[in-house]
């Protein structure tokens, strides 16, 4: 086992080192792209029907809208859920600080009025028979909100397009 042996080792271990090297920069991107820049999410259910589909739609949220307090009423939001922090909730902005909110919590009840607290968001979801928002859990902090959706990714390609203030 000589000096000429070991170089055809040394070889296989720089390309294997490089090509590790190069996934953990590709990883390390990944994840910064998608905790500060932007992330994809899969959401469903009835709470925002018509916009999002029941059986769920492929999104993209936008994080730096919400660190730099870019996000306002009709946005669709990535929500933290308050009653389940372990869960993503999707729902649209419908007031924000300062502004003086009227809701039905039952259809068959009169409204009620609420002022939206400092450093809090008034979200609803677009079908309020089937929604759990802020008509049950109050404003939400600020600091729950995860991203701004801005594209739907859904096939067929009718659906496929910006998401920013469809009700508008």
């Amino acid at each position: 086992m000589g000096v000429s042996n070991l170089n055809p080792w040394s070889r296989i271990v720089k390309e294997a080192w490089d090509k590790a090297f190069f996934t953990a920069k590709f990883f390390c991107f990944l994840h910064v792209s998608n905790t500060y820049l932007c992330t994809f999410a899969l959401v469903y259910g009835p709470s925002m029907l018509p916009t999002i589909n029941l059986s769920g739609d492929f999104i993209l949220a936008d994080r730096l809208s919400v660190r730099f307090g870019k996000v306002g009423p009709g946005d669709i939001v990535l929500v933290r859920s308050p009653e389940n922090p372990r869960k993503i909730i999707t729902k649209r902005v419908v007031g924000m600080a300062g502004d003086r909110i009227t809701f039905s919590v039952d259809p068959k009840d009169s409204s009620r009025c609420e002022t939206v607290p400092e450093g809090h968001v008034w979200i609803a979801g677009d079908n309020m028979y089937a929604s759990t928002d802020s008509r049950k859990f109050g404003a939400v902090p600020y600091g729950l909100l995860h991203g701004r959706v801005f594209w739907r990714i859904i096939w067929p390609p009718e659906g496929f397009g910006s998401l920013r203030h469809v009700n508008d």
